[in-house]
């Protein structure tokens, strides 16, 4: 993300007192999750059984909670009940953000009062049952000349604050910022060890956005670290992640990227953006998310795909979006979770505005309804066909499976352009008829079931020879056919 959504400064912290959080005294929490290796586009625990992450980010507190650690805790926590309530189980947290960072005040010196907030942080998580996934640094610069955003700048890197650098490429090229990475990491391997709790490691946020290091100098120190960080975490998934998916040039990194030996996740960041160069980043919120997994899938990198980082924003990612407000309904989260999973992802997309959208407009029972709509079903086993088509008024996405299929209707003629700019009300769409063999399924001994996430209903239906007729709903359904 754009330095425009960071307005939260470091401050103090009251201790967190007895804390159970070193790996010696962690009482693991279920059992590692891994990519599953009977089919290797999904996430799986030991057992097989999958793992469909469905979360958001979580990066820090809200700038106004800075003052009163307790009150930061408390907004923190309510954020991971109301998810955990609605069935999800992941999150992220940035720990190099300025509320957690443990290396605040000098290079290579760690703060203790620091790295007890991330043990109250992983406590939080644990007792509601959600996977982090850590994500160890974001900075972009070491002097406000190479990058003028006070958020993405590390200071105390920079040889005029005692530290070993005098450039964000040094840190990159040298075994004195090499030094630097891989101590934190050895600090947090020694507190926290390989942890259940953890989804996995993510080297840095959207590392291609620093400017100075040349590509080959830049692959060559996420390859080298994406190995390294693994041998610490042996039993945690180790990734990397790049910026916004929004213009061409992006395409043969993110291709290599995606490829790179070690780096276990096909990761994207995409946004409603209309300040992008990508005219997919204009469209409907689930051809902006749908087309960044298909993009991926492309690759054939044979690794789960996720949309790691969605939402819409201002041009350029000026700020929000002015929409946020409008959208009381939540089209945008609705689109988010559900059109990367019906396109082949691993899981739910995961959104960004986690305060000033999703928490503000109280839309957390999406993420059930999302629930809802996949429960029971086990990808793995599924094998999923991905295929797309339309019927009627709709845009269908469909995951045929070995004895389970589902097939997202989203209606074509309701978008943000539509429902949050031009201010129409969604329609009700009646009388949709599906033809069964069109779309490749058989109609006779199936059962067949619509779900509605807007009314959150389920509803038995039967077809007329191999001919559906879909009961009325507005905005999108789910069509569940089972053996």
């Amino acid at each position: 993300m754009k330095s425009t959504y960071f307005i939260l400064l470091p401050i103090a912290l009251v201790l967190f007192s007895n804390q159970s959080s070193h790996a010696q005294k962690q009482t693991p929490v279920k059992r590692h999750i891994g990519v599953s290796k009977a089919n290797p586009t999904f996430f799986s625990y030991p057992d097989g059984s999958p793992y469909i992450p469905i979360g958001i980010n979580l990066i820090n507190p809200s700038g106004r909670h800075n003052q009163n650690p307790d009150s930061a805790f408390y907004e923190i926590e309510s954020w991971m009940k109301n998810l955990a309530a609605n069935g999800g189980n992941y999150i992220r947290i940035w720990l190099s953000q300025s509320f957690w960072d443990i290396e605040d005040q000098a290079a290579g010196q760690y703060r203790e009062e620091k790295a007890k907030r991330i043990d109250r942080f992983i406590e939080m998580a644990r007792k509601y049952n959600l996977k982090i996934k850590v994500t160890l640094e974001h900075f972009r610069s070491v002097t406000l000349q190479e990058n003028a955003q006070p958020w993405a700048n590390k200071s105390v890197y920079h040889t005029s604050h005692g530290g070993p650098l005098d450039s964000i490429r040094q840190y990159i090229r040298s075994t004195e910022g090499h030094t630097l990475f891989l101590d934190k990491v050895d600090f947090y391997q020694k507190r926290y060890g390989s942890d259940t709790l953890f989804f996995g490691w993510e080297l840095w946020n959207e590392m291609n956005a620093m400017r100075g290091p040349e590509d080959s100098l830049f692959f060559d120190w996420n390859l080298k670290m994406l190995a390294e960080v693994k041998k610490r975490f042996p039993q945690n998934l180790v990734m990397q992640s790049l910026g916004s998916f929004d213009h061409e040039n992006v395409r043969p990194i993110y291709k290599k990227m995606i490829l790179l030996p070690g780096n276990e996740v096909a990761q994207v960041h995409r946004y409603l953006d209309l300040g992008a160069k990508m005219e997919v980043c204009h469209a409907p919120m689930d051809i902006i998310c749908s087309s960044a997994i298909e993009e991926l899938i492309s690759y054939r990198s044979g690794k789960p795909v996720i949309l790691a980082e969605t939402g819409a924003v201002e041009p350029s990612h000026a700020g929000p979006s002015k929409y946020y407000p409008l959208d009381t309904a939540g089209i945008l989260l609705h689109d988010i979770l559900f059109a990367p999973f019906f396109s082949g992802s691993a899981g739910a997309g995961m959104a960004w505005h986690w305060e000033s959208y999703v928490h503000k407009n109280n839309l957390w029972y999406h993420f059930g309804r999302f629930h809802e709509a996949i429960k029971g079903i086990d990808p793995i086993k599924e094998s999923f066909k991905v295929k797309k088509a339309e019927v009627g008024s709709t845009r269908v996405y469909i995951l045929k499976g070995k004895k389970t299929s589902l097939l997202w209707f989203r209606d074509i003629s309701n978008t943000w352009q539509t429902e949050l700019e031009q201010g129409e009300r969604p329609h009700i769409l009646s009388g949709i008829r599906v033809d069964l063999k069109d779309l490749g399924f058989k109609a006779s001994g199936r059962r067949m079931e619509v779900y509605d996430p807007w009314k959150n209903t389920w509803t038995t239906i039967k077809p007329k020879k191999r001919v559906l007729v879909l009961p009325e709903f507005k905005r999108s359904v789910v069509l569940r056919i089972s053996e």
